[in-house]
């Protein structure tokens, strides 16, 4: 196994012992499936902060005095968000992070495959998905949040 980058698609592993590519035909289809994978993989990830976003149920704000200029009192408010851990969206998130961590290790992998036809179908396929799935994520400004 080469440890540098190649481009080539005779004997290359992808992930099992079983699975190897000898063609070009069989490179151009292990790329389209690893594009799609990284693909996938952004997807996933912004579908995790969504749901998480959507169940996050108890939501406290908690005001407490703290000393200001000249002996004044300032209010500061810090925003509490929480969900359940016994709760089905918890649970959901939990498989999500299992199916998450897999496929990201698995992109490292075929990654490290130093192929480079590989390594430009998790990149491009990464990078796909990410302007696909990430333009509507909002970005929240929560004047209450500090950083401590």
């Amino acid at each position: 196994q080469a440890m540098t980058f190649h481009f080539s698609y005779e004997n290359v592993p992808l992930l099992f012992s079983g699975l190897i590519i000898n063609t070009p035909g069989e490179m151009a289809g292990a790329f389209v499936a690893v594009f799609f994978l990284a693909m996938f993989y952004e997807g996933l990830k912004i579908a995790r902060e969504c749901l998480l976003r959507k169940s996050q149920v108890s939501i406290r704000y908690n005001s407490m005095p703290v000393p200001g200029p000249n002996g004044t009192i300032l209010m500061e408010t810090h925003k509490t968000v929480g969900q359940q851990m016994l709760s089905f969206p918890h649970l959901l998130q939990t498989v999500l992070h299992i199916i998450q961590v897999v496929v990201s290790y698995f992109l490292m992998l075929i990654f490290m495959t130093y192929n480079g036809y590989l390594c430009i179908a998790v990149a491009a396929g990464a990078g796909t998905g990410y302007f696909f799935f990430s333009w509507k994520k909002a970005v929240v400004v929560d004047i209450t949040e500090h950083c401590h």
